[in-house]
């Protein structure tokens, strides 16, 4: 079976379990947190000072990026530390391909401005 033949299945789902994710992305902070994490797990002492933040306003950026499924968190004794689920990661950039697919081969052909 070749990818596009499952792309349409895919296509009505898509927008609205892609969507909670895009929104935590959307914030440029939430943005760099990912960038410092792709570095490998981290607590919130070690990425506040980078990002120039207070720890309450990331630990509040982390919390929007956990709720999305986009990092995990582990704690250790009175330290939690933040990692990168790159799987879901994975997922969101497939699952985005297969929308703009499925939308482009659906969509009709533009019409022709004067």
């Amino acid at each position: 079976m070749d990818r596009l033949s499952i792309v349409p299945a895919l296509a009505p789902a898509a927008p609205e379990a892609l969507a909670p994710a895009l929104r935590a992305l959307a914030d440029p902070t939430r943005l760099r947190l990912l960038g410092l994490l792709a570095a490998g797990e981290r607590c919130v002492c070690d990425l506040h000072e980078p990002l120039g933040l207070a720890q309450n306003l990331v630990s509040h950026h982390l919390r929007v990026l956990r709720e999305a499924e986009l990092v995990s968190a582990r704690r250790d004794s009175r330290w939690v530390h933040y990692a990168l689920r790159r799987e879901r990661l994975d997922e969101l950039c497939e699952g985005l391909g297969a929308l703009v697919a499925a939308e482009g081969a659906s969509a009709p052909p533009p019409a022709r401005c004067p």
